[in-house]
C-alpha cells in the first residue's frame, strides 16, 4: 500500500513491511490503522535507538492485526508521553486491544488487534 510505504520511507530506520489479506477495510478502521502505524514508527525513530523495524499487517476474517517490532533498547514507558495512550484510545474506540511488550534491552513489540467487519 502506498500510504504504508510512505510512512516507512519517512521513518528514521529501515522498515520491513509484510501485508497479508487486507482487502477493503472500513474507513474508520483504516484511519485508526494509519494512526497506529505512524505513531509506532515515530516512537521507534524518536525513542528506541533502533537500527531497524518490522511492520506486519494481517487480516484474518474480521480481525485486523498490526504488529510493529524494533531492535531498539526497549523499556518503553507509557507514562512519559501521549503516543501509546493515544494509540490505546483510538483502538479502544474500535473495541480492539493493544499489547506493548518492551523489556529493558529490547526488543519492543506493539501488537494491535481490531475488529474490521464491513
Amino acid at each position: 500500500d502506498g500510504a504504508l510505504t510512505a510512512l516507512a520511507a519517512r521513518s528514521g530506520v529501515p522498515v520491513h513491511i509484510e501485508l497479508t489479506g487486507l482487502g477493503t477495510l472500513p474507513a474508520t478502521v483504516e484511519a485508526v490503522a494509519y494512526y497506529v502505524i505512524a505513531e509506532a514508527l515515530t516512537n521507534v525513530t524518536k525513542h528506541a535507538a533502533a537500527t531497524r523495524a518490522a511492520l506486519r499487517i494481517e487480516r484474518a476474517g474480521d480481525v485486523l492485526s498490526i504488529e510493529v517490532t524494533d531492535d531498539g533498547r526497549g523499556g518503553a514507558d507509557e507514562t512519559r508521553g501521549t503516543g501509546i495512550s493515544g494509540i490505546r484510545r483510538r483502538v479502544a474506540a474500535l473495541d480492539g486491544t493493544v499489547r506493548l511488550d518492551s523489556p529493558p534491552g529490547g526488543p519492543t513489540t506493539l501488537a494491535v488487534r481490531a475488529p474490521c467487519a464491513q
